[in-house]
């Protein structure tokens, strides 16, 4: 856990999901971005094929990047979605977020 300055209190630290599901190339992309605009996030891949209930909700929708419970991107992920949501998370201005 990261100390938040000033605060006094431990903030956890954020958590972006990737589902995807194998020899899914846009999904493979969407991981390499991830890694690479995660920074000190904790990544979690889930391949939906593992769960019944996973294949129903994203069968055709992978990949999708949830940030800190929030989908934040499918399909086709560009560049900056990732890290402009975590940086959004992080200051709690859910409000004011618009998926590129």
């Amino acid at each position: 856990m990261a100390l938040s300055i000033g605060t006094g209190r431990r903030r956890q630290r954020s958590t972006v999901e990737v589902f995807t599901r194998d020899q899914c190339g846009l999904c493979a992309t969407a991981e390499e971005i991830v890694r690479a605009e995660a920074g000190r996030a904790e990544i979690r891949l889930i391949d939906i094929d593992a769960d019944e209930e996973l294949v129903k909700r994203y069968h055709i929708r992978v990949p999708v990047v949830v940030v800190d419970g929030r989908e934040v991107a499918e399909g086709q992920v560009q560049p900056g979605q990732v890290r402009a949501a975590l940086k959004r998370s992080r200051r709690g201005r859910w409000a004011d977020w618009r998926r590129a």
